[in-house]
């Protein structure tokens, strides 16, 4: 059987722009199921490999989240300061000791415990970014300081504790707009019986 991959043929490629990330248009031929080719033209953002994590402490039922600037959002006119789940490029890293490097800076929490859940593009329409999700189990004890981001990035971050329940309520009001937060809280919801206290 032949592979869907080889329904696919790419005809060229061309930068539109090297920023802060790459764009790129493409032209390809793209035979369809009936057997019908037809010439695409596609942009892809080229954006390196990101992971996030929840931060749970199961004692209080409390989820660590922060608030930052989203330009997009401000671009758009929805609320510019998005409450997140801590997340960050790989940076060359394993997503592991990039999530733990991330929660540190940004909450400020030392992660004992690191738990992979799923990966997940993402917008695979035009964006070739795969996100790494974990969870963590923490308490009090694990904080230790006050994280907000690195100053030398200009970062500018708020740390969240709040209860499971009020974060997913969030959702519903349109307070929590960020999908991989959405799927992060949504998971805790269905999981929240196998976290120990």
């Amino acid at each position: 059987m032949t592979g869907q991959n080889d329904r696919v043929k790419l005809v060229s490629e061309k930068t539109l722009s090297d920023g802060w990330t790459r764009l790129s248009s493409y032209e390809l031929d793209y035979a369809d199921r009936s057997g019908e080719t037809h010439r695409l033209h596609r942009e892809i953002y080229h954006k390196s490999e990101a992971a996030c994590i929840l931060l749970y402490d199961a004692r209080r039922d409390m989820v660590v989240l922060v608030r930052q600037f989203r330009l997009p959002a401000y671009l758009t006119g929805k609320p510019a300061w998005m409450v997140e789940v801590p997340a960050g490029l790989l940076d060359e890293d394993h997503p592991e000791e990039a999530i733990r490097r991330e929660a540190m800076e940004e909450t400020g929490y030392r992660l004992r415990d690191v738990r992979f859940v799923f990966k997940a593009f993402m917008s695979p329409g035009a964006i070739t970014e795969l996100v790494h999700f974990f969870h963590a189990p923490i308490d009090l004890s694990d904080r230790v300081n006050g994280g907000g981001g690195l100053a030398e990035e200009h970062e500018d971050i708020e740390v969240l504790e709040l209860p499971l329940d009020e974060a997913v309520a969030m959702i519903g009001k349109g307070e929590i707009i960020d999908a991989k937060t959405i799927m992060m809280l949504q998971w805790a919801v269905i999981n929240r019986a196998s976290f120990t206290v």
